[in-house]
């Protein structure tokens, strides 16, 4: 059986976008690779095990300075592309749309957003959505299910640019 690079990036997007996991058991850099040596990543691990899964940072963190509508043509393994919209507000809430192009379908959601990991990564939580980015310069880069920053050739078709207001 052969797959298409379209159908395994598709399929990846879906896995990604409903089934995301919280590793929160050591420090990460930018990348979201481990910081720290393997002693200090194991005692990190053993402070955290007594913390929630997913820890909100500091209030002071302002989201209008990251608010905004972002969008991206992802990869579709059964249509020409998933045009996604996603609106972040000023009020911990997003609305995201996705339309499949080439098909007659759309779906939208919409709830609140956590900031996690030193407000370095949005975790958007609606109906239909469990999606973990990472916060950039007018871009959110989607993470995969290890919350890493997808990487390798189709890497830029997960990068979602902001508009210009």
């Amino acid at each position: 059986m052969i797959i298409s690079t379209k159908t395994l990036a598709s399929l990846f997007f879906l896995f990604s976008l409903f089934s995301a996991c919280v590793d929160l058991s050591q420090p990460r850099d930018e990348d979201g690779a481990a910081t720290g040596t393997p002693a200090e990543q194991q005692e990190y691990a053993g402070n955290s095990a007594a913390q929630d899964d997913e820890s909100t940072t500091d209030v002071s963190v302002n989201p209008s300075e990251f608010e905004g509508t972002y969008e991206a043509t992802l990869p579709c393994g059964d249509c020409d592309g998933i045009h996604t919209v996603i609106t972040i507000n000023n009020n911990h809430t997003f609305r995201i749309s996705s339309e499949y192009l080439g098909k007659n379908k759309k779906i939208e959601d919409n709830g609140p957003f956590k900031l996690i990991e030193n407000a370095s990564i949005i975790h958007l939580q609606g109906t239909e959505t469990d999606l973990k980015l990472k916060i950039g310069e007018d871009k959110l880069f989607q993470l995969d299910k290890d919350d890493n920053v997808i990487e390798g050739e189709h890497a830029k078709d997960f990068v979602f640019e902001k508009r210009d207001m």
